[in-house]
């Protein structure tokens, strides 16, 4: 086993791993952005290092700096728990390649091969395991979309090849939006996966998300934990997820859960991942959908899921403790038949979103209160306390709740038992949506596709939901004006040192040039610093909605823009918005530039 693994993440991921390893007697060492020095990833750690500034690219996604950490904590393992590297087959080789640190997931060419869909796809097809009609080579001619649509009829998803959770992915209903939605697609897999590589897909349009939890190791065992329905999302976007699942008969559930470990074996795939699968709904069914169910492999996650959670309250296995055993050359300590399915368990995804405003993020405030729940059958991952900081720069994801019984009846009421008993005071959340979500007949039926959130859903009654539980959402300010905190922080060689005093009733710290006893004025930022820009037009301006990076801008100055039409599109939360003109006018200004960072408020376009 590994002495010491450093952990390339951040927030409740981060210290998920690092519990598994605490309980294998192995070292941690975390890895955090300025915009994470306070964040509870870092104060779990044995270790932490500053690997660089807030913009993600800078600090989590910089491959050179979090191995150069790795080496300066003497790390001997890399885990990268989900998102930022996790799917990157670059960064993989090159920790493989690295003396004495071993890369905690599948081989960088088993990522490559199942990370990039298309080659997935023919991996898949050849195991034959069934497939959604589309491509197996990149498509970057909008003809061949069009051609693609006349053999198999519209909507058509356009996916980037490094994508998933809905980035990258956009939805061609006819073939006048094949030209825009190509490129959109193509951008978005540019922005966040660094490759613009697309392929198609038959857009199934009322299907069941369901997953396969697998995990295989060195010695060519590979195992199937059973799977998950993750079927409510919105925007693509998982919003709870469950297992097992409600819908399928087990002799559906064993067709599906064979077809996965038949795909991965062919892949030659080791440690964990998620194979997804869309399974069709039948409106008429009477009961679970029978063993002639259409189902379509989607894609493999190669790496630990969000969710990964829930398999583990149902089946009783560690998942990131075998992630590291395997990754060890351990064998699997337990066979296919030893994996049995005991009750139901859910798992909330608590986000800082208000879900009564669209499931708008939160722009910043603190957690003025965090008392979560607790008892039989529940579950916190988290990494936060009461008085932190909500950072806002990544995700809005803040914890996890994963509740536990016997059976689902038992899991739904003990869930609404443990969302009533959180308490999160100082920023919005969804935990009314969730609550409202335990009574709605169609989740408790089970009988919900992917699309029931965004299509048929009464948003009202969310409104109504956030109205009768939402609390205390605070102001994103603090009037405790009396406690002034000191910190000192050392840096060598980028491992971090600090020493915090608290003070009550002492004056504000002024924060001056180091050395010089001088006090600096206070800079501007946000609305602020924009309101203080001087603009050549003195017309209506158009501000950014929440912080974010300027993907493109699609004005020049001069332009006649009609309401409704984009200006400029910007990246927030990993997705793409179109900011558009709220009426008509004329482009006299543009206030920012592409890859720019903007803060909610700032001015973007000025219109005449």
């Amino acid at each position: 086993m590994f002495r010491k693994v450093l952990v390339a993440n951040r927030g409740e991921i981060a210290v998920r791993v690092m519990r598994a390893c605490e309980e294998l007697n192995v070292g941690t060492v975390a890895i955090y952005s300025e915009a994470d020095k306070d964040s509870g990833h870092v104060r779990y750690a044995d270790e932490a290092y500053n690997v660089g500034p807030a913009r993600a690219a800078d600090s989590y996604l910089d491959h050179e700096g979090v191995i150069e950490a790795a080496r300066k904590a003497d790390a001997d393992a890399i885990h990268p728990g989900y998102g930022f590297l996790a799917e990157n087959a670059e960064f993989a080789s090159k920790v493989e390649a690295a003396d004495g640190i071993t890369w905690v997931g599948p081989s960088s060419e088993a990522m490559e091969s199942l990370g990039e869909k298309t080659k997935a796809r023919t991996i898949m097809q050849e195991a034959d395991v069934p497939i959604v009609p589309g491509t197996t080579e990149p498509v970057t001619d909008p003809e061949d979309v069009k051609t693609f649509g006349e053999e198999h009829g519209y909507p058509i998803a356009i996916k980037a090849e490094g994508g998933g959770g809905g980035r990258g992915m956009k939805v061609v209903w006819d073939e006048s939006e094949v030209e825009d939605q190509l490129e959109s697609a193509k951008r978005e897999g540019e922005a966040y996966f660094d490759n613009d590589s697309v392929y198609l897909e038959r857009y199934l349009e009322q299907p069941r998300h369901i997953e396969v939890q697998i995990v295989a190791d060195h010695h060519g065992n590979v195992r199937h934990l059973g799977e998950r329905d993750c079927s409510l999302q919105r925007r693509h976007q998982k919003v709870i997820e469950e297992g097992p699942s409600a819908a399928l008969s087990d002799e559906l559930r064993e067709k599906i859960g064979e077809a996965a470990r038949r795909g991965v074996a062919a892949a030659d795939y080791t440690n964990a991942g998620t194979v997804e699968f869309l399974v069709e709904e039948d409106p008429d069914r009477d009961g679970p959908l029978g063993p002639d169910t259409n189902f379509y492999f989607l894609e493999v996650n190669t790496r630990i899921q969000v969710e990964h959670c829930v398999t583990e309250e149902i089946t009783g296995i560690d998942i990131v403790k075998r992630q590291l055993q395997v990754a060890a050359g351990d064998e699997l300590d337990f066979t296919q038949d030893d994996v049995e399915i005991d009750g139901h368990a859910m798992e909330f995804r608590i986000n800082a979103e208000n879900a009564a405003e669209d499931f708008a993020p939160a722009t910043g405030g603190t957690l003025e209160t965090y008392d979560p729940p607790g008892g039989i059958g529940v579950r916190l991952d988290d990494a936060l306390k009461q008085g932190d900081e909500l950072v806002t720069d990544y995700d809005s994801m803040i914890a996890k709740l994963i509740v536990w019984g016997e059976d689902r009846e038992e899991c739904i009421d003990r869930s609404m038992r443990a969302l009533r008993e959180y308490e999160i005071g100082g920023i919005p959340t969804v935990i009314p949506f969730h609550r409202l979500m335990l009574t709605d007949e169609e989740f408790v039926a089970s009988t919900h596709t992917t699309k029931y959130l965004d299509e048929e859903l009464d948003t009202t009654r969310i409104e109504e939901a956030q109205e009768q539980w939402g609390g205390d959402t605070g102001d994103g300010s603090s009037d405790d004006e009396e406690r002034v905190e000191r910190e000192f922080t050392v840096e060598v060689n980028g491992k971090r040192f600090e020493v915090e005093l608290e003070e009550h009733g002492a004056p504000a710290i002024p924060a001056g040039d180091v050395g010089t006893g001088q006090a600096s004025p206070p800079q501007p930022t946000g609305r602020d610093s924009a309101d203080t820009e001087e603009f050549a037009g003195d017309g209506e301006t158009v501000d950014a909605e929440m912080q974010g990076t300027i993907l493109s801008i699609e004005v020049e100055e001069g332009d006649e823009v009609a309401a409704g039409d984009v200006l400029v599109v910007l990246e927030a939360m990993k997705m793409e918005n179109d900011i558009v003109a709220s009426r008509g006018g004329t482009v006299s200004e543009i206030a920012v530039e592409e890859d720019q960072s903007v803060d909610m408020g700032d001015v973007l376009v000025v219109l005449e």
